[in-house]
């Protein structure tokens, strides 16, 4: 059954009051809206948790959405980059994210006497690879779009009809999910990726797009409609993402696709 605003803005009502782990993406944006009418500002906050794995244009879109729609907001540092386990980049990466996200967040809820702490997961990803859900899990964490039944295409439906600007943007996840599954995040990788792709959107590539970093190389995937377009472009892309500090770089000519760094671990994993 597929979620639908009334049934969301009854279960927001139910809550006292709320903290929202807000990214800026679709999701966390729907939810921090829907909170911000049903409860008025003085009973619900949008937190943003703030590191190098966190790219400088997703912050501009999450404060220009919150103005948009009067959402009280904070800015928290999180230190993932502090957690061994967490460099080494295994296929739980976001577990160890997610537990340093939700240690920063909830004692801010309590400090700020906010009753319950959510976060912006929906029906579908319960069904996908999210170790970072669990993290939330054990920390209390509840998940209204996800509790209303609400899907990706729910979430975006809702968010046109509410006038968000981003309804229809790309998945935005954080820039460490970039990085090939063993190879450990580092401050610099994660600022090779976010240029890279900064580069590719001025020249005017939309939708999903995703600079893979494999090390010395980068994997390019993006909407199957761009490939032949970025094909004609290669060399000069070829060159600035050289300057960047790859040695290689590769266009996928199958495109862009969900967890695509995901196969190739397990196949790892079992062999």
């Amino acid at each position: 059954m597929s979620g639908s605003l009334p049934t969301l803005r009854a279960l927001a009502r139910d809550l006292s009051s709320a903290l929202v782990g807000y990214s800026g993406g679709v999701d966390s944006a729907l939810l921090a809206v829907v909170l911000r009418q049903e409860l008025g500002r003085e009973r619900m906050l949008a937190a943003v948790g703030r590191s190098p794995s966190y790219p400088a244009a997703q912050w501009a879109i999450a404060r220009a959405v919150a103005g948009r729609f009067d959402v009280p907001l904070v800015e928290l540092d999180t230190h993932e980059l502090d957690d061994p386990s967490y460099l080494a980049n295994p296929t739980n990466r976001c577990f160890f994210c997610k537990t340093e996200l939700w240690r920063r967040l909830v004692p801010e809820a309590r400090a700020r006497g906010l009753a319950v702490v959510c976060d912006g997961t929906n029906a579908d990803d319960l069904g996908e690879h999210r170790p970072g859900y669990a993290a939330g899990a054990a920390a209390g964490v509840r998940s209204p779009l996800a509790e209303a039944g609400f899907t990706k295409t729910d979430v975006r439906r809702a968010a046109r009809a509410l006038g968000l600007p981003i309804w229809d943007a790309p998945a935005a996840p954080c820039l460490s999910s970039r990085v090939a599954y063993g190879i450990a995040i580092t401050p610099g990788r994660l600022a090779q990726v976010e240029r890279g792709e900064a580069y590719l959107r001025e020249l005017g590539v939309t939708g999903d797009l995703r600079v893979r970093h494999h090390g010395e190389r980068a994997r390019i995937e993006v909407e199957p409609r761009w490939i032949p377009w970025l094909a004609e472009r290669l060399p000069a892309v070829e060159r600035r993402l050289g300057e960047l500090g790859f040695a290689a770089i590769e266009l996928d000519p199958r495109g862009y696709r969900r967890g695509s760094l995901l196969a190739p671990a397990r196949r790892a994993a079992g062999a």
